[in-house]
């Protein structure tokens, strides 16, 4: 390949798409202002677990890799959730045997993506190295070594920016006039904290299960390691009553975990000092108009960051990976074609799983508690029994198969009404009404193509 690749950042989504450049044949200069995690760890704090599903799944085994990623996963069969309390109920999130989701570590598959780059022999990685300025006219990228301050131009024949939410590649685009770029933030934050592996019986708690704290306004959720050890992860509103602006002192930590949480302050030693020395996180969704500029691409959370709330934002921009290979052989290596056509066909999906991840906040923090989520989510896989092409449902369409997000998402909307009709003003999934069921569905819901189904 006669192109040159630049890559801003050598994350999760960047590491895999070298990985697709690299065996395509191109010469790829990945650029990251972090050091190597291969090489050193993670900042307590900062390595909320990720849940990998088949969208990310698919474009790991599109690249062979997906062999020595099993070796980093925990199934997840569906929703552990924890009253105040302490009784425990499994919530399922499919109903076939292999509806699962996986836990994964952030550091052991950048790591594991990073080594298959480099084994192609066509990706070399530059850490500590930050991003200083483009110039699109002279298609040359400054960078700086964070170790010597020395700067140096580099000229690219495409670049592609994967430096994540707060990507200065977007920022520099953005310095140089280019427009519909947007970041919200959410009123909530995170901290994260650890339960740790027992010396007895490593997990303590359920292993193949997501936990969830459910509690209104806030909530904590819980994911398996390897080790034993489960990642634990707070997430509340930045200010109120129950907030991080209100809590200043260990004892108040230890009084809300001891009356909100008290299952897990007895597995977490030292829980108010870890609280306090690990930082909080931000919450927030980026969308954009454009992803790209000239030979310049913007993909993953760059161009699309979303809040962790359906855990997929990894799968997500691993998809953006797959799909920008689907265009490459579409358009046999024609990168102004390819860079194109890219954001007309991403970014509606990109959209929609930002709006669905902010929707699932509310029901993991909340809904999930309701006897008519319950019911509801019953009906729902009772219809998709009786009609696996015409209903499935919606977290099942995102996390278990290839329909498209804003497909998924607009399908969404008509089931929730559908669902509505039919659990409304009952208790029980006995008295659903099926004859009434069976019009609605063939009414309002077309077939799925199988293309997309898993």
């Amino acid at each position: 390949m006669s192109q040159h690749i630049t890559m801003i950042g050598a994350g999760l989504v960047g590491s895999l798409m070298s990985i697709y450049l690299g065996q395509r044949g191109y010469k790829v200069d990945v650029y990251d202002k972090l050091p190597d995690i291969r090489k050193s760890t993670i900042p307590a704090g900062r390595s909320i677990n990720l849940a990998l599903a088949n969208r990310g799944i698919r474009a790991l085994q599109q690249v062979g890799v997906m062999d020595k990623v099993e070796k980093l996963l925990i199934p997840m069969k569906g929703r552990m959730l924890h009253d105040v309390e302490g009784k425990l109920t499994l919530q399922p999130y499919g109903q076939k045997p292999e509806e699962v989701i996986y836990s994964v570590s952030r550091a052991g598959l950048v790591s594991l993506l990073r080594d298959e780059a480099e084994a192609t022999n066509n990706v070399t990685f530059h850490f500590e190295t930050k991003l200083v300025n483009i110039d699109p006219d002279k298609k040359s990228v400054d960078f700086k070594n964070e170790q010597t301050d020395e700067v140096t131009t580099k000229d690219y024949s495409i670049l592609l920016g994967t430096d994540g939410a707060g990507s200065k590649t977007r920022r520099t685009l953005e310095s140089l006039g280019m427009e519909g770029f947007s970041s919200d933030l959410l009123e909530h934050s995170y901290k994260e904290l650890t339960i740790p592996a027992g010396d007895i019986q490593p997990f303590q708690i359920e292993k193949e299960a997501l936990h969830i704290w459910p509690r209104g306004g806030y909530m904590l959720i819980a994911l398996p390691n390897l080790d034993g050890s489960f990642t634990v992860t707070l997430f509340m509103p930045n200010k109120g009553p129950v907030s991080f602006e209100e809590f200043k002192t260990k004892n108040q930590v230890e009084q809300f975990f001891k009356d909100k949480f008290s299952d897990v302050l007895e597995l977490i030693p030292d829980l108010a000092d870890h609280y306090f020395t690990n930082p909080t996180g931000i919450l927030g969704t980026v969308r954009a108009q454009n992803w790209s500029h000239g030979e310049i691409l913007l993909f993953g959370d760059a161009s699309h960051a979303i809040v962790p709330f359906h855990g997929q934002g990894m799968n997500c921009g691993f998809e953006d990976c797959s799909e920008l290979y689907r265009l490459l052989n579409k358009h046999a290596d024609n990168w102004t074609k390819v860079i194109a056509e890219f954001t007309s066909v991403r970014r509606d999906n990109a959209d929609a799983i930002a709006d669905m991840a902010l929707e699932n906040y509310i029901e993991m923090r909340d809904s999930v508690r309701d006897p008519q989520f319950q019911l509801k989510k019953s009906i729902a896989f009772k219809l998709e029994q009786q009609f696996p092409t015409q209903f499935i449902p919606r977290y099942s369409m995102v996390m278990f198969h290839h329909i498209p997000y804003a497909e998924a998402y607009r399908r969404g909307k008509v089931q929730a009404d559908i669902l509505s009709q039919l659990a409304l003003d009952k208790d029980s999934i006995d008295d659903i009404n099926w004859q009434q069921a069976a019009h609605l569905v063939e009414q309002r819901l077309e077939p799925i193509s199988k293309e997309f189904l898993h």
